[in-house]
C-alpha cells in the first residue's frame, strides 16, 4: 500500500520518515511566527512598552533621547496599534512619573509627574505648589520656583489627576489643558535602556530616516551615547 507523504514507513526493524514537503515547512514557519507575534502583542499590550523621550519637559529627570521601558502592569491593557484598551486596578501615586495618552486630540503620549490626586485642592503661589494648603517639596525640579507664577486653587475631580513636568518653565501640562482621566493612564517608566544625545526633532513621530541615521551615528561614534544614564531605574 502506498504511504502518504511524511508518513512513517517500516523498513526492516526501523522506521524511516519521508522528507517533509515545501508546504509542510512553510506551515511550520507560519505557526512559529504566529506565536512570536502573539507573544509580542501580549507583552506590548499588557506588560511593557519601549518609549523614547522627544521633549525637555521632564529635564533633569528624563532627557531628550532617553529610551525607556515603561511598565503597564496593573495600569492599562489593550491591543497594540489600536485604540482599544482597558484601565486596570493600580492608581498613580503623588510625584510618580506617569506616561499617559494626551487629553488633547492629535498629540502624542505625554510623560509627566503626577502632582494632584483625586480630591486634592491644588494651588500655585510664587511658583510653589500647595496641596490642601501645604507646600509640596519638589527636589526633582529643574529650576527654582518662578516667583511670578501664581494660579488659583482648583479641586481635582474624582478619577482624574493633575500632571506637571519637572522642567516647569518648559512643560505643556495640566496648568494649560486641565486634568488627566484615569482611563488615559498607560504606565510608569522603570528603566532607561539607551540614551542618545541628539536634537529634539529626531525623536518626534514621522522622522524615521533621521532616527535611523542617529542610531547609525551612535554606533559609529559611541561618544553620542550617554553611557552613565544606561540602566538608570526609577
Amino acid at each position: 500500500m502506498r504511504a502518504e507523504v511524511g508518513e512513517a514507513v517500516a523498513v526492516g526493524d526501523a522506521k524511516v520518515r519521508k522528507p517533509d514537503t515545501t508546504g509542510d515547512r512553510v506551515w511550520r514557519e507560519v505557526v512559529s511566527w504566529f506565536w512570536v507575534i502573539l507573544a509580542f502583542l501580549f507583552i506590548e499590550g499588557s506588560l511593557v512598552q519601549a518609549r523614547v523621550i522627544p521633549s525637555g519637559s521632564m529635564e533633569r529627570t528624563v532627557l531628550i533621547g532617553d529610551h525607556l521601558i515603561v511598565s503597564r502592569i496593573g495600569y492599562d491593557a489593550g491591543i497594540p496599534f489600536t485604540d482599544y484598551h482597558v484601565p486596570l486596578w493600580r492608581k498613580p501615586q503623588r510625584q510618580q512619573i506617569i506616561v499617559f495618552r494626551a487629553p488633547l486630540p492629535g498629540n502624542p503620549d505625554f510623560i509627566k509627574r503626577c502632582i494632584g490626586l483625586p480630591g486634592d485642592t491644588l494651588e500655585i503661589k510664587q511658583g510653589v505648589v500647595y496641596i490642601d494648603g501645604r507646600p509640596l517639596a519638589e527636589p526633582y525640579r529643574h529650576e527654582p520656583p518662578n516667583p511670578m507664577e501664581n494660579r488659583p486653587a482648583v479641586k481635582v475631580p474624582p478619577g482624574e489627576y493633575f500632571m506637571m513636568g519637572d522642567n516647569r518653565e518648559n512643560s505643556y501640562d495640566s496648568r494649560f489643558w486641565g486634568f488627566v482621566p484615569r482611563a488615559n493612564i498607560i504606565g510608569t517608566p522603570v528603566i532607561i535602556y539607551m540614551s542618545i544625545d541628539a536634537p529634539e526633532e529626531v525623536w518626534n513621530p514621522g522622522h524615521v530616516g533621521e532616527r535611523f541615521a542617529t542610531y547609525l551615528n551612535a554606533f559609529i561614534h559611541p561618544g553620542e551615547v550617554r553611557w552613565r544614564r544606561l540602566f538608570h531605574t526609577f
